[in-house]
Parts: C-alpha cells; structure tokens; sequence
C-alpha cells in the first residue's frame, strides 16, 4: 500500500494525498471515502486466518449438550 500524506481542504475537511516517486500528487481523497474503503477491503493476513479459523472449526464435532433438568416443585415457606 502507497503512503498517505494527510492534509487539509480549504473547506477544512480531512483529505489523504498519496504522492509519486518524484514527489508530486497521484492521488487525492477525501480521508471519509479512504477509511470507509480501508475497512471494507481485508487484509492477506485476515483472509488466511479465517481460512484457518473456518478449517479448524469443520475438523472439529460439536458436542452434544445435556438436556436441562426439570426444576423440583417449591416448598411452601413459613409466613
């Protein structure tokens, strides 16, 4: 992933500039659209680690659980 500079519009909103190897703007978004695009798109690291978190999950059986008890009748108690 390219580095980010963070600026400023002349409005004031928040803007990420990535720049070319000589140094002049390739990009410019506003820093909203950028994040919101940020955390849409996962990472290789995240994609392996549900694949292996999926896998690990379908080797294993799912216990049966004990069925739950009946509670007891209540005792009346003093007045």
């Amino acid at each position: 992933m390219a580095r980010r500079t963070t600026l400023r519009s002349s409005k004031g909103k928040k803007l990420y500039a990535v720049r070319n190897a000589d140094g002049s703007f390739k990009d410019i978004q506003s820093y909203a659209r950028a994040h919101a695009a940020d955390l849409r798109k996962s990472s290789k690291a995240e994609g392996a680690a549900k694949k292996k978190a999926a896998k690990k999950k379908s080797g294993k059986k799912a216990a049966k659980k004990a069925p739950r008890r009946k509670a007891g009748k209540k005792k009346a108690g003093r007045r």
